[in-house]
């Protein structure tokens, strides 16, 4: 059966892929980016989002096995989802502010 946990797993991949697709789009599409960044920086914060219900989920199960063992490959992958986001975004602006 799916799962709450599930559901933060899954959501939260599938909004971090869509929060780095946008931004492609915008560039391939040669539309305004404003309207593709502002939902891709809100889906990429709702992806970290459910990072953190997940690990909530853990201290309340009290699972500190898995929170040990997950939680630097967590940090890291928020750091690269932001980052990466971030960078899409700023290149999709540098195009468009180009084909002015």
């Amino acid at each position: 059966m799916f799962s709450i946990v599930s559901f933060y797993m899954l959501g939260s991949l599938l909004l971090g892929f869509a929060a780095w697709v946008l931004p492609l789009i915008s560039l391939l599409r040669k539309k305004r980016p404003g309207p593709f960044c502002a939902v891709s920086f809100g889906l990429c914060s709702i992806s970290l989002l459910f990072q953190i219900f997940y690990t909530q989920h853990l201290v309340n199960i009290r699972d500190w096995a898995a929170i040990e063992d997950t939680h630097g490959a967590v940090s890291f992958a928020a750091v690269v989802m932001f980052s990466v986001t971030a960078v899409l975004q700023l290149l999709a602006f540098a195009a468009a502010k180009r084909r002015r």
